[in-house]
């Protein structure tokens, strides 16, 4: 299953999950603490005894000390999350990209799951899966019903154990069931093609641990293709963030040498940094993965796509790239994740992430709560935009921190066009076709990709008439 799940419906895929992440795996003392306050520890310790003494049934004592972290942790902001051992490897499986399963992105559609594309050389690739596919079963369970996270759940598993995928195939109107032996799936958080002569598209999904070496080998393969590129569409839609090399790393691949990338700063001295598009920022096996890139890729023209789901690295990518006027950013503000959270392993199975600094843009910007303003606004569609406003974003989040430059009043006139575009959904969803799903990234009927070929051959772009900036919001505090 990929990684990166993509939905046709009301939220861009994974935003919350998008963390800007160092990973540090040691627990160490970090400055002079000062006292515990001991009062509210005896409070705690109260609380904890009425409920084990006093609860209608036992409770089991780990778990009501896993609760109180997690309830600790949860009360500072969105993205701090307390993980144990079941949600800890979850999470080192989103990073690395590996993870045991059938090998497919999905999709919602219908109340049914929709393959988006199966990962090639997968076992539901070698099974024949095909793109619009529609899983009705997994094993003897209806997928209607069922959330995403939890039809993945029920594909996932333990390596050569097998599942039974009921499947729909729509253009041949039939139902037949496949059996698929799970296995090990490294997961394509890059994918790259010649979109027309000339014209080369490169889809970022997820900034995960083999990114930017995935991202290196397709660039060099396009330019074997056609070594005199005329224009590059770097898609950054719905990419919910990673890792924080490789967001330094795909900047660095379009800027000059030891420009910055990023900044960050928090309380302790390690969150207070500097990252410049040299190796020794991006690297992290010593090699320069970026170093068989042709010279043209630095001057190529460039344009990137990002919407309301681009968040945290990708917000990082877009704005080192804005900032140094190397490409044009198109399509709509993102999601506005400009903090960063750092790792810290507490035992061999748990860790703490927990939110240690905001980032800044090379000129000083914060986009905590804002997000990256493009320069030339989008709608998903010909027809406008259908889901857009609908998507959750950083200032929508419960606790979200501020940007600590200033806020702005909460937009009036954004909460109305939210109202309207959710009635007009919900009038869609009444009628017998309901909603139509947005078109495929990187196909022939992908609007913004485009305009995106039409600004770069000089020709005219369809702009949005109704986007306009969205402010930042105070947050919102229970």
């Amino acid at each position: 299953m990929g990684a990166t799940l993509k939905m046709a419906g009301f939220v861009a895929v994974g935003a919350l999950a998008g963390a800007l992440t160092t990973m540090q795996f040691q627990v160490a003392a970090r400055g002079q603490l000062s006292p515990l306050p001991l009062e509210e520890l005896q409070q705690l310790a109260s609380v904890f005894s009425l409920v084990k003494s006093d609860y209608v049934e036992p409770v089991d004592e780990k778990k009501l000390i896993t609760d109180a972290i997690s309830g600790m942790v949860s009360g500072l902001d969105p993205h701090s999350v307390f993980f144990d051992k079941k949600s800890f490897k979850e999470f080192r499986e989103g990073t690395t990209g590996k993870f045991v399963g059938v090998g497919i992105e999905i999709g919602m559609e219908d109340g049914v799951v929709k393959v988006v594309t199966p990962i090639e050389g997968s076992p539901a690739f070698r099974a024949g899966l095909k793109s619009g596919d529609l899983i009705t079963k997994i094993d003897e369970t209806a997928v209607k019903g069922l959330s995403l996270d939890q039809a993945v759940k029920k594909m996932r598993g333990e390596p050569n154990t097998k599942v039974v995928l009921t499947i729909f195939r729509k253009t041949e109107s039939k139902t037949f069931p496949v059996t698929i032996v799970r296995e090990e799936i490294r997961t394509q958080s890059v994918r790259a093609k010649m979109v027309e002569p000339g014209y080369a598209w490169v889809r970022v999904s997820q900034f995960q641990d083999r990114t930017v070496e995935d991202f290196a080998s397709k660039v060099a393969e396009l330019y074997k293709q056609d070594p005199a590129i005329k224009g590059f569409v770097l898609d950054l839609r719905n990419d919910p963030g990673g890792l924080l090399e490789g967001a330094v790393a795909i900047s660095a691949a379009f800027l000059p040498r030891d420009v910055t990338v990023v900044s960050t700063n928090g309380q302790i001295a390690d969150s207070k940094a500097t990252y410049k598009a040299t190796p020794g920022d991006y690297s992290r096996r010593g090699d320069d993965p970026l170093k068989k890139l042709p010279a043209a890729l630095k001057s190529v023209p460039l344009v990137v796509l990002v919407n309301e789901g681009s968040a945290s690295a990708s917000e990082i990518v877009a704005g080192a790239l804005q900032d140094h006027k190397r490409g044009t950013i198109m399509g709509s503000q993102t999601f506005g994740k400009g903090s960063v959270q750092t790792v810290r392993q507490i035992t061999q199975d748990t860790a703490l992430k927990i939110t240690t600094a905001r980032y800044y843009t090379p000129s000083g910007r914060s986009i905590q709560a804002k997000g990256i303003v493009p320069d030339v606004w989008l709608d998903e569609t010909a027809e406008g935009n259908v889901f857009s406003l609908l998507r959750t974003r950083e200032a929508d989040l419960e606790k979200h921190i501020t940007s600590g430059q200033g806020e702005e009043a909460k937009d009036a006139e954004r909460e109305k066009a939210r109202e309207a575009a959710l009635k007009k959904l919900e009038e869609a969803a009444k009628s017998k076709e309901g909603p139509k799903p947005l078109p495929e990234f990187g196909t022939a009927e992908d609007f913004p990709l485009q305009q995106a070929l039409n600004r770069l051959k000089g020709k005219p772009v369809v702009v949005s008439k109704t986007q306009t900036e969205r402010k930042a919001e105070e947050p919102k505090l229970n």
